[in-house]
């Protein structure tokens, strides 16, 4: 997946906002002002880091190669996903990519006020 792909991928959910708390170049996205997921750039390569369970985060990891525990994040509760610059083929489908974005937000939308999370299904 391209930047731009991911990034309008986690744009298109309900109520999500873009920051930068960290700089220009770490993009964060937030529903309801927590954070799911963050793309980034290390060592030329794009960084996508989401919430995950943490069973299927050790599962994922077994599977894909490109899949580690959250860098700069509670490696329990974060997986980062590198996507490599120069790859024309990448270890993780775009399909399990945009899966991972779509869990990360249920996640965090899931330990919100009940409040909160009926706001953000009446825009689903």
């Amino acid at each position: 997946m391209t930047f731009e792909q991911l990034k309008q991928y986690f744009l298109a959910k309900p109520q999500v906002t873009l920051e930068f708390p960290f700089g220009n170049d770490v993009y964060v996205f937030k529903v309801k002002n927590k954070m799911f997921g963050l793309i980034g750039w290390k060592d030329e390569a794009m960084n996508v880091n989401l919430k995950c369970d943490p069973d299927e985060s050790v599962a994922l990891r077994d599977i894909f190669s490109n899949i580690t525990p959250g860098y700069h994040m509670n490696k329990k509760h974060w997986i980062t996903i590198v996507i490599e610059a120069d790859s024309s083929e990448q270890s993780v489908p775009q399909g399990e990519i945009e899966r991972l974005i779509d869990n990360s937000f249920t996640l965090v939308v899931s330990k919100m006020t009940k409040k909160d999370r009926q706001s953000i299904l009446v825009h689903c």
